[in-house]
């Protein structure tokens, strides 16, 4: 079931964001990808005990790295370390023993972080092509400048 609700929600969510125009801003994955990366901190606080709470805020800043990377230089870089977060959520209960994790969690984040990343690619791929299409109908005006409200020779 954690599966089905994980992909699903990432649909509605990343659908919603599109379709509301939010996730324009170059910044909003990359914020999202921090957002995904805190719960196993929170799944710490709730374990209480120092050295998962350490091994837990190494884990996260990597994908916060992830994010500010993606946001400053490329934001493929963030879709990469959102798809990264759902490979980790399937091993991560092999390396940090966290006994603050529910049970469904690493299912449902799994499937979330992969379907949002999946999302988030195809939309920046969709965008490029329709970014070229445009520059490509635009007919060049070789060389000449062109000045608003001139009146072409």
């Amino acid at each position: 079931m954690e599966y089905i609700v994980g992909i699903t929600l990432a649909l509605l969510f990343c659908g919603a964001a599109a379709g509301l125009g939010m996730d324009r801003e170059r910044v909003f994955y990359p914020a999202v990808l921090i957002a995904v990366a805190s719960y196993y901190l929170a799944f710490a606080v709730i374990d209480g005990r120092r050295e998962v709470m350490l091994s837990e805020l190494a884990i996260a800043a990597i994908f916060v790295a992830g994010a500010v990377a993606g946001f400053r230089y490329n934001p493929w870089i963030a879709v990469v370390a959102l798809a990264g977060h759902g490979v980790m959520d399937g091993f991560h209960h092999h390396v940090v023993h966290n006994i603050g994790v529910p049970r469904v969690w690493p299912g449902f984040c799994m499937t979330f972080d992969v379907t949002a990343a999946a999302f988030v690619a195809l939309a920046m791929l969709a965008r490029a092509r329709g970014s070229e299409r445009r520059r490509a109908s635009v007919p060049a005006e070789r060389g000449r400048h062109v000045i608003k409200g001139a009146v072409p020779p």
